[in-house]
């Protein structure tokens, strides 16, 4: 468990002390600071909290991210403005055991409304099926790679589009109440969105559907829950930094899976390094391709948006598994 990660350190709050909450603005693509807007003031704490928001709360809500595009949401720090942003808001929209510092300031802040996506579904471990333990028993890939774990399970949960809807489905809900003037527009917006990620899903479940084999491998144990939803098996590269090489004994063992489940694929993803993903395939002679956890939006993404990024995803899947 790291530590460090897990609290706001005294200076930045002697930092927000001294300058003061109105002078601040936001951290984000919004030069407005949270709370200024004459708008409902959502703090989210990372890409796909702030799509949710953004869709839900369309022309109603100014919606901030605490984490910047191409940043790892992971190895966020909670800085002192954003410790004032969130004094600031109406409502912060999280997804508790993703980021210690978040939890942890949203934990500490006077925030009205405090909105926990993964209250909102339910959360499964996946850690120990994501991925065989290798040479050295580390079995949570999650935990090793990031220096946390996830005690209440799983948190990526917006990779599968039924709970995903779920929690959008909780958070509309939220906005209902902390906001009833526009209650009926949010109660709209999410069904629409609703709407939307249950096509999502059918699109999945039809893509799919024939395929010749079950098995992908990942440098990082995200897509349990998608795999779970669809009748897939993820091989995630377990107890490895995303820099560091693959063990010798994980390097056979995938081999030997690759053979035996005809594996084409080793996936890596946007905001980490691809070094593992091309070490591995250059010892098993696959091939590699990007399999995005959507944790944020860059200009290197394959998409604008959530959606648009989840369907790049299921071709690169039913390439990978040789989906007809």
């Amino acid at each position: 468990m790291n530590v460090r990660r897990r609290h706001i350190s005294a200076v930045a709050l002697t930092a927000v002390a001294a300058l003061g909450f109105g002078t601040l603005t936001a951290c984000s693509s919004d030069s407005a600071a949270a709370g200024d807007t004459g708008s409902f003031d959502v703090v989210a704490s990372f890409y796909p909290m702030a799509f949710l928001a953004e869709r839900i709360g369309g022309e109603h809500v100014h919606v901030t991210s605490l984490t910047q595009p191409g940043q790892e949401p992971h190895d966020l720090e909670i800085s002192a403005r954003q410790t004032a942003q969130l004094e600031e808001a109406d409502a912060a929209l999280y997804l508790k055991g993703l980021q210690p510092s978040v939890d942890e300031a949203i934990g500490q802040s006077p925030i009205a409304t405090k909105i926990d996506a993964a209250e909102l579904t339910t959360l499964e471990e996946h850690g120990t099926e994501a991925g065989h333990a290798d040479e050295h028993g580390d079995e949570h890939a999650h935990e090793d790679e990031h220096g946390h774990d996830h005690e209440g399970g799983d948190p990526h949960i917006w990779l599968d589009p039924v709970r995903y809807a779920e929690v959008a489905e909780g958070v509309g809900k939220a906005f209902q109440k902390a906001d009833p003037d526009h209650a009926a527009d949010y109660r709209k917006n999410t069904a629409a969105l609703v709407k939307d990620l249950k096509a999502l899903d059918e699109k999945f479940r039809t893509g799919l559907a024939n395929r010749t084999t079950d098995v992908f491998v990942t440098t990082h144990a995200a897509f349990g829950y998608l795999a779970e939803r669809y009748g897939l098996t993820e091989e995630a590269i377990s107890g490895l930094d995303p820099d560091t090489e693959p063990s010798g004994a994980r390097v056979k063992e995938l081999q030997k899976i690759a053979k035996e489940d005809g594996v084409t694929t080793v996936f890596y993803e946007t905001l980490v390094s691809d070094k593992t993903a091309k070490t591995l395939a250059g010892d098993t002679g696959l091939r590699t391709d990007v399999l995005d956890p959507v944790e944020g939006i860059t200009d290197h993404s394959r998409g604008e948006d959530y959606f648009q990024v989840m369907e790049a995803n299921l071709t690169a899947l039913r390439t990978a598994l040789g989906a007809r």
